[in-house]
């Protein structure tokens, strides 16, 4: 458990706002094709980020015990952030996410566990988009609309009849409010 973030070596602080800026600066120009990237990390607020990961190609290779295990070790190791609930169908990922480390960017942490997946040299699996979609949910019913609306994705898709059936899903940390 992380220490409450209004204590520091036992003394009260006072909410603080951190912007975690991405490696690379937004599109400035109206009508941009990509959002802007960055997260607000508040003291007084948990910063819990959505977050979506596609292969390359949209090319259909998450959905397999090897690699359903191998992101999982990956994502333990790399816990410059903590992934909490998440979702893989077979040609993207969906998870929540906290930070716990704050010197690393949202941007670094996926760059850091997709090279290290990448270099596990599974086989049949390919490479992954360069970015990513992230959002910052700003109350806990958002996780809750969030991880019911992902927990259908396999189920329209045709894959399995019941959220329940699908075997590429879990839990990895508890994200709190």
């Amino acid at each position: 458990m992380l220490p409450s973030p209004y204590w520091v070596g036992g003394t009260p602080t006072l909410p603080q706002l951190i912007f975690m800026t991405g490696d690379y600066a937004p599109f400035e120009e109206p009508g941009r094709k990509h959002p802007a990237r960055g997260i607000l990390i508040s003291s007084n607020q948990p910063t819990i980020v959505f977050l979506t990961v596609c292969t390359k190609d949209r090319q259909p290779w998450l959905a397999q015990p090897t690699v359903h295990k191998a992101l999982c070790n990956v994502w333990s190791q790399a816990d410059a952030w903590l992934v909490g609930d998440y979702l893989l169908m077979p040609d993207h990922v969906h998870l929540f996410c906290a930070p716990r480390d704050l010197s690393f960017t949202l941007q670094r942490w996926v760059t850091h566990w997709k090279r290290k997946f990448s270099r596990l040299d599974l086989p049949n699996t390919s490479d992954w988009l360069r970015n990513f979609w992230d959002t910052r949910l700003r109350r806990s019913e958002n996780y809750t609309e969030k991880w019911n609306y992902v927990r259908e994705n396999p189920v329209r898709a045709g894959l399995v009849k019941e959220p329940n059936d699908w075997p590429f899903q879990g839990r990895l940390n508890v994200l709190q409010w």
